[in-house]
């Protein structure tokens, strides 16, 4: 008999299903078992920041029941998550219950729940890989260290329960920095003309008419730039000097344009399309996709790579061709690449079975699951279909004046011939048609009409597009992009607008300003892209967990012991008022909470009026 440990009681269940009950006796860890101490600092700065670990309450009965559980068995196999949080859990599991010393352990992996994955993991079981829980553990203590010590900075500077986190604070960087170029956007005003021609085609039964669209782009042989336009009165003299002028095609070109489908999905690009097509949250994408797994109905949504297994590709191309027909599979295997180095050898975010359409779930999912499946089960067949055709059609016509400027005005025309993996995966793209033309033919202006636009600001941050903006800088991991997102807006740093987009609260512009002053590095977007790349290092074996702690300690307790000294003279979060307190008359103060500003009387704490300041802010 073997005992089998994973983390999710819907996990068990699932593997329990392939294994033999008298074999394999299969139990949840229910998540971590250990961790840092919620109340206390919990690492040993003198002895080379070694952590002091606790067992979590809630784990202290489960570890009573797997050490009960262990008595009736010859083998603990652990079959934690295949990361290194999983491989962390595995690690401690083996410390709380002792095995190697009471029971021999082994630790298998694999990246879906199935049958087949489950055999070959039992067949190839390995022993703890303490470089992914170092890795695992520098980032925990790193995250410990930033906290605790840098958060006592911000409760007698600003307020108390402010806290920095070493990721979070360079998440809300991003978005001050973004509300800031929004602030101070000035917009720039410009025009576009745009001519409405018809075409008028002779035949012996009917004249027929055909009216089509075009936007001039050159004058005098130069092209226009978008803001060479300025004002209205510059558009008015294009238009008037264009009066009286004869209208003809002097170019057609077409071409063929080819459309590739878009690679599996990794963490970050399915948090950032679940939040695109269904305003799904970071956290509720994790949630549901983690079920997903657990159930057995996708692989690990824990990934930044985007391999496929041989089998899996197989498997696509059968599916696409017995489905769709030949012409939809490419006639190849497509194989992607992640940019830059992945953590761990996962496979993409995938079905488990390419059979398991959404429509054959439909009855076993909830709605949001279903959601989320159909979007993973759409983008991985998708991956493996024959291109999207487009025939792709550019017109220049050519205003004919006696008098110069010239100008040239331009129609583009789409229209589709193959869909390819849209039949699959639907992309907006816009069809637009053109009548036939001819070059020298002539056409007949039926208006010209001028467009007054203005530059736009940089949008907002929608948690989508700051998942991007992370993974594009280097900044946290798969299983750290859900996590950053909910931090920052629990501590009230960032809130949403009636858009769902993100924006800094005053609390949030206040700490943010404090770090990037006196702490830089800490809210450094290089130096933190620097630090995932040494925890990686940590991963693969090259460098030791404690050397890279030391370098980052050091310096930073000294910045820290000096900024105590500087700049601790006097609390920034509370200005005096002309406003009495109703209860006593003494003057009221404003000062600062983590959830934002508020009044308080001066007369505090013998009397403890205190008020809400509404903000309005959206």
């Amino acid at each position: 008999m073997k005992l089998l440990i994973v983390e999710s009681p819907t996990k068990a269940k699932t593997i329990q299903k392939f294994l033999d009950k008298k074999e394999f006796l299969v139990r949840a860890s229910f998540g971590h078992v250990r961790d840092l101490p919620e109340k206390r600092f919990g690492i040993d700065l003198q002895n080379n920041f070694q952590p002091k670990y606790v067992t979590l309450p809630k784990a202290k009965k489960i570890i009573k029941t797997l050490k009960s559980d262990l008595e009736k068995v010859e083998l603990c196999l652990l079959s934690t998550d295949p990361d290194r949080e999983g491989e962390a859990i595995a690690w401690h599991l083996v410390e709380l219950l002792k095995l190697d010393k009471t029971k021999p352990y082994q630790r298998i992996v694999f990246h879906e729940i199935t049958k087949p994955a489950i055999e070959e993991a039992l067949k190839n079981p390995r022993k703890i890989d303490m470089n992914l829980v170092n890795a695992q553990q520098a980032r925990r203590v790193l995250d410990r260290i930033v906290g605790y010590k840098l958060s006592p900075f911000l409760w007698k500077k600003v307020a108390r329960g402010l806290s920095a986190g070493r990721v979070q604070s360079v998440a809300v960087r991003l978005i001050v920095e973004r509300e800031r170029e929004i602030e101070n956007f000035v917009p720039q005003e410009y025009w576009t003309i745009e001519a409405l021609f018809q075409k008028i085609q002779n035949t012996t039964s009917e004249l027929k008419i055909n009216e089509f669209k075009a936007i001039l782009t050159k004058q005098d042989g130069k092209t226009i730039p978008k803001l060479g336009i300025k004002t209205k009165k510059e558009a008015e003299k294009i238009i008037e000097n264009l009066k009286g002028a004869e209208y003809k095609v002097i170019n057609v070109q077409k071409k063929e344009i080819k459309r590739n489908p878009l690679p599996p999905f990794t963490t970050s690009t399915l948090q950032q399309e679940a939040w695109k097509r269904f305003k799904f949250t970071t956290k509720l994408t994790m949630q549901i996709s983690q079920r997903l797994y657990e159930m057995g109905y996708i692989t690990y949504h824990r990934t930044d790579s985007l391999n496929l297994s041989n089998l899996a590709l197989a498997l696509a191309k059968n599916f696409i061709v017995k489905n769709y027909g030949k012409n939809y599979w490419p006639g190849f295997f497509r194989k992607f690449k992640a940019k830059g180095k992945v953590q761990e050898a996962h496979e993409a975010i995938r079905p488990t079975y390419v059979e398991n359409t959404p429509e054959k779930l439909a009855s076993k999912l909830e709605k949001n699951q279903l959601k989320l499946y159909g979007l993973i089960w759409q983008r991985f067949v998708a991956s493996q279909m024959a291109q999207a055709l487009f025939e792709a059609t550019n017109v220049e016509i050519e205003a004919n004046l006696k008098k110069i400027p010239k100008y040239i005005f331009r129609a583009t025309g789409q229209v589709m011939k193959f869909d390819g993996f849209l039949k699959v995966y639907p992309i907006e793209y816009q069809e637009t048609k053109l009548p036939p033309l001819e070059i020298n033919e002539n056409l007949k202006l039926k208006k010209l009409i001028p467009i007054q636009h203005f530059t736009q600001p940089p949008p907002r941050y929608t948690e989508g597009t700051l998942v991007k903006t992370l993974e594009e800088n280097g900044i946290g991991r798969p299983s750290t992009y859900a996590p950053i997102l909910s931090t920052i807006q629990e501590r009230n740093y960032v809130k949403k607008d009636k858009n769902k987009k993100l924006y800094p609260t005053e609390i949030g512009i206040l700490v943010n300003d404090l770090l990037v002053t006196h702490f830089s590095e800490i809210v450094d977007i290089n130096f933190t892209a620097k630090m995932e790349e040494s925890l990686d290092k940590i991963a693969r074996g090259e460098v030791e967990w404690i050397s890279v702690i030391k370098e980052f300690y050091q310096p930073f307790k000294e910045n820290l012991e000096k900024k105590y000294q500087e700049v601790l003279k006097e609390k920034i979060a509370i200005q005096k008022t002309e406003k009495l307190c109703p209860k006593c008359g003494a003057s009221l103060l404003i000062r600062l909470s983590k959830f934002g500003k508020f009044y308080s009387c001066s007369n505090f704490p013998k009397c403890k009026y205190k008020a809400p300041i509404n903000e309005n802010k959206i």
